[in-house]
């Protein structure tokens, strides 16, 4: 068996140091100009000093390059790109052709996850930016069934990281919404994710897709966020050995201890003695930890492939 991989996000330099403490691989990082969707932008200072604490102990760090890029960014994006060669990023994740060129072109020397988001659907897709691009890994979509995974898995040339805890993104617009939509009926609300908006569907009461607004725009949630505890053996069997876990709506200690469950479940996979039982306390324990105003499912797991259109 491989060893598995695991991804944390961290929202500060003392939170990162408690990730790193849990026993997690890789710190995952970024700040507002270049990476979407993040628990907390960080400064280039705090993140030089997560830096330097991931590798002091021997551990990776992701930096997200993940934004969808204008002309004005790519023109921009040589000092960060700098930063992030000075400070001995390990791997950053790209989602644009334009950031691939100029990595290619000016010889950085960290490694590439591709992430796309939504698009990622396909073993054909994950390869062509494997071998074209040089990416090292990819990021799968959330919206991809077990039925469908286990194919791509067969078919994969690079690593896939799959989602095992956190929210999931189903919709990202440049365009700012939120804002728009208050101009229309003559508010001045804030816009951010400390709001914690949401959509409601008018003949569903229930549903809660979450909305915040930022410079990369608008981006709307899945109405329950992942928890994938009850289905690590089944991913780790099917070669998916690379987890993330996303505190972007899960903030402080407690997406700490929900990592420490995720290592444990990784410790006794790697020595065999992981049972389903175990699994499912576990996954109570996470229930607990969790925000009370957000679900937790599988997602599309155990849909039919048929179902998502």
């Amino acid at each position: 068996m491989k060893n598995i991989m695991i991804t944390a996000t961290a929202e500060s330099v003392e939170q990162a140091q408690a990730l790193i403490d849990t026993g997690v691989d890789r710190i995952y990082v970024g700040e507002k100009d270049y990476g979407l969707r993040l628990p907390q932008t960080l400064s280039h200072d705090e993140i030089n000093r997560i830096a330097q604490l991931v590798h002091a102990a021997g551990k990776e760090l992701t930096v997200a390059v993940n934004a969808l890029m204008h002309q004005s960014m790519m023109d921009s994006i040589k000092p960060f790109l700098d930063f992030l060669k000075e400070i001995q990023a390990d791997y950053i994740t790209v989602g644009d052709a334009g950031v691939f060129y100029v990595l290619k072109r000016d010889g950085y020397p960290f490694k590439t996850i591709y992430d796309a988001s939504t698009m990622v659907t396909s073993s054909r897709q994950i390869n062509f930016w494997g071998k074209q691009a040089g990416a090292s890994e990819a990021v799968l979509a959330r919206e991809i069934p077990s039925a469908e995974l286990f194919v791509m898995a067969e078919n994969l040339q690079i690593p896939a990281e799959v989602l095992v805890y956190g929210a999931s993104i189903i919709h990202h617009s440049k365009r700012p919404l939120l804002q728009n939509y208050y101009n229309f009926i003559k508010t001045e609300d804030s816009v951010t994710k400390d709001r914690d908006l949401f959509l409601a569907e008018p003949g569903d009461p229930n549903s809660h897709y979450s909305v915040y607004e930022d410079k990369h725009g608008t981006h709307i949630f899945s109405n329950n966020d992942l928890n994938m505890m009850t289905k690590l053996s089944e991913l780790v069997e099917h070669g998916f050995d690379h987890w993330k876990l996303d505190g972007v709506y899960c903030p402080g200690e407690n997406f700490v201890k929900i990592t420490e469950y995720f290592v444990k479940a990784r410790d006794l996979i790697q020595k065999g003695t992981f049972t389903q039982d175990q699994a499912y306390l576990f996954d109570e324990e996470i229930r607990k930890l969790h925000p009370a105003n957000r679900g937790l499912d599988t997602g599309f797991y155990d849909y039919e492939p048929d179902r998502v259109k």
